[in-house]
């Protein structure tokens, strides 16, 4: 038999990979949970059924969003998507309405209470739900999703259905529905024992070829074939290892975290990295490690670098939107750097770097054995595995404007998991604008007026390179002073 994973009608695999099973399991534990949240910010209120439409017939197109997991009783096999036989778009499409005229902090407060609920892990792991009542005639839309299903760039893909590229565009004929499965945990389980003699001859078969293989590569050629093995495991150590103390600041964890959100002009972002000869992500990297130096140097604590994860896209374009494909890469975060100049580079060059080596994707290389490792394990090592304080994502979205039910799309956030870390920080670049979004541990951010304030800074002082251009509070407003920016040459500006 053939280890080559089944794939459905659509092209996804059936079974769930190692990584995804971790994910999944990580569910049902908030120290664990790995959902992903994003929050759109709408010109007006959408019509509701067009908007029930779109999901409805997004669920049809794209199998993910009408699949469950079904795992074993026993572990004779890995979990699989099926269609669940139950499905209810309205359990996972809503609509509620905050006290008008509702503010930007009460929305992200609600969408924080959201992020940090599990998912019903019987049902298909998304959610959409629309908020009426915000100011200005404003609506917004609310989706939640497990990381089993697809990471971030992933449900981009996943998700386009939803949207239009013109206010009133022409409604599609729906797609035809998916047939229904049947399988239980104990179908499941017989159909791996059944499995079982075939799966084992074909694995043993496998291994005993690959073990052949590999030593007549080390007969015909020893010092490369082995060279290349230590190669690997110095390139393993280097991508697992610590890259810098952690910050005695953000040691702290619990189970309450809070959000915050600034906004900036895409074209502002892009003129300041590219002043420095960096990336918009280098750039990025560097107003956030500015925010953190200045929090920690008014909490009296000042630090040269801390560990931060930096996720990698490793997707595709002929990887299905399903699934996740990213490796994680360390940084020592240079946010002892005063000059924002200096700090893009510093970042530019450990991420060219760490970007370069061999063993890259050595978490998705240990992921099987981790994924066998009892549920009390997992929960102990969250966090351990990437090793970090921080981690900070960055997820390209639609260069253009959207359009759902003939409302626009005007800002979107993007709300990440805290897999043992103190905080999650997403960027999000859509239609002219990128979002920076700060999901953080209460316990090692105590102080959350003066991480807005720096929050704000830290990044002003990165788009000082590139011009006028600052950012603009999303979630908060800038009453009290903020920790003034550094200039260019080192120097607080006045």
């Amino acid at each position: 038999m053939s280890d080559v994973p089944d794939l459905d009608a659509a092209g996804l695999p059936e079974e769930l990979s190692a990584l995804d099973q971790i994910l999944h399991r990580g569910e049902g534990n908030p120290r664990t949970r790995s959902g992903i949240m994003t929050l759109e910010i709408l010109d007006g209120t959408p019509d509701w059924e067009r908007f029930r439409a779109r999901f409805d017939n997004a669920s049809r197109k794209v199998l993910r969003l009408r699949q469950k997991v079904v795992t074993p009783t026993l572990p004779t096999v890995a979990p699989r998507w099926v269609i669940d036989p139950d499905f209810n778009l309205d359990f996972h499409v809503r609509r509620i309405r905050i006290p008008e005229p509702g503010t930007m902090r009460q929305v992200m407060d609600l969408v924080e209470v959201a992020v940090q609920s599990p998912l019903d892990i019987s049902r298909p792991l998304w959610t959409a739900t629309l908020i009426e009542g915000l100011e200005d005639g404003r609506a917004a839309v609310m989706m939640h999703l497990s990381h089993a299903v697809t990471d971030g760039v992933g449900a981009v893909d996943m998700f386009a259905n939803i949207y239009d590229l013109e206010r009133d565009a022409e409604t599609a004929a729906p797609a035809p529905l998916p047939i229904p499965q049947d399988l239980s945990p104990n179908d499941l389980m017989r159909q791996g024992i059944s499995r079982l003699p075939g799966t084992i001859a074909g694995r043993m078969r496998g291994a005993l070829f690959g073990a052949a293989h590999v030593v007549g590569e080390v007969v015909r050629d020893p010092v490369h074939r082995l060279g290349g093995a230590v190669d690997y495991a110095v390139s393993g150590a280097r991508v697992m290892g610590p890259v810098a103390e952690p910050s005695p600041v953000l040691r702290r964890r619990s189970l309450s975290s809070r959000s915050e959100a600034i906004d900036i002009e895409f074209g502002d972002l892009h003129k300041a990295a590219k002043s420095a000869g960096g990336s918009i992500n280098d750039a990025y990297l560097a107003g956030l490690c500015g925010a953190l130096r200045l929090y920690h140097d008014e909490m009296g604590i000042p630090i040269d670098t801390l560990p931060m994860a930096v996720p990698v896209n490793l997707r595709s374009d002929a990887d299905p939107a399903g699934g996740n494909r990213f490796a994680g890469v360390n940084l020592a975060a240079p946010i002892g750097l005063l000059d924002p100049e200096v700090r893009i580079k510093n970042i530019r060059t450990q991420m060219t770097r760490k970007r370069e080596e061999r063993a890259i994707d050595m978490v998705g290389a240990i992921a099987p054995l981790i994924s066998l490792l009892p549920d009390s394990v997992l929960e102990s090592m969250a966090g351990s595995i990437v090793n970090s304080d921080v981690q900070a994502s960055n997820v390209p979205v639609y260069a253009g404007d959207t359009f759902i039910a003939g409302a626009k799309i005007l800002r979107q956030y993007g709300l990440g998991p805290l897999p043992g870390v103190a905080m999650m920080v997403v960027l999000v670049s859509r239609a002219g604008y990128c979002t920076i979004t700060t999901r953080y541990d209460r316990a090692a951010i105590t102080d959350p007026d003066l991480w807005a304030r720096c929050l704000l800074s830290g990044f002003d002082e990165v788009l000082a390179l590139g011009g006028d251009g600052r950012a603009v509070p999303a979630t908060f407003t800038t009453d009290a002073p903020a920790p003034p920016p550094i200039s260019s040459n080192g120097s607080a500006q006045q």
